[in-house]
């Protein structure tokens, strides 16, 4: 499969100043910025910086940052599943995963993230993907939020429905585990039936038990 990257920019002008959001970026056009202190929701942050290159070199991967100026605030990333997880178990070239979405603590009140979602799944070529996502609670900033665990759940179904994703049910283990996670995702539409079908025998791998 040929993995269609169709570059995306927008500018915002805002009071608090003038800020972009870009991508799909390279591992060279991301060594040029500098990486905000306030992104560590998954590691430290030279260490997520790194993790984000990384995924920019890939062929299937694409990293949409938002900045100001040449300073990174936030970013997404999409790539295919860990091989670990259930989600790569039927090989789908079709399905790719939005990974991470972090913004910096001090730049949320921005409320840019619809947007950064929005404009990094607003590409055509995603019409022939299954984009998912795996909401777990253990990832969310519970702490500096002030919401429990249904709020949040409730703030993350929203931020990611702006790029279209839905909530779909799954027997998958880590998700049942607690009624806060959840699964999303995005089908393409040129998303064949067949291929549907291939999401949904992942979705569910232990029928037998219903």
């Amino acid at each position: 499969m040929e993995h269609v990257k169709t570059y995306q920019f927008q500018t915002y002008h805002l009071d608090q100043g003038t800020f972009i959001i870009e991508g799909p970026v390279s591992r060279s056009y991301l060594d040029s910025m500098t990486f905000d202190e306030g992104l560590f929701a998954f590691r430290p942050p030279n260490d997520q910086f790194e993790a984000i290159k990384e995924i920019s070199e890939l062929e299937e991967g694409r990293i949409f940052i938002l900045r100001d100026a040449q300073h990174i605030i936030g970013y997404v990333t999409y790539h295919y599943p860990d091989p670990l997880e259930r989600w790569s178990s039927g090989n789908l070239e079709y399905l790719i995963e939005l990974g991470a979405i972090e913004l910096s603590l001090d730049y949320r009140d921005l409320h840019l993230g619809s947007e950064l979602i929005k404009v990094s799944l607003s590409s055509d070529e995603y019409e022939d993907y299954i984009v998912l996502t795996t909401e777990y609670y253990w990832h969310w900033d519970l702490k500096n939020s002030g919401l429990d665990v249904y709020e949040y759940k409730k703030l993350m179904q929203k931020l990611m429905g702006y790029g279209g994703l839905e909530v779909f049910a799954t027997d998958d283990p880590e998700i049942t585990s607690h009624p806060a996670n959840c699964l999303m995702a995005r089908i393409g539409s040129r998303i064949s039936i067949d291929q549907l079908q291939a999401f949904d025998d992942i979705r569910y791998m232990n029928r037998f038990f219903f």
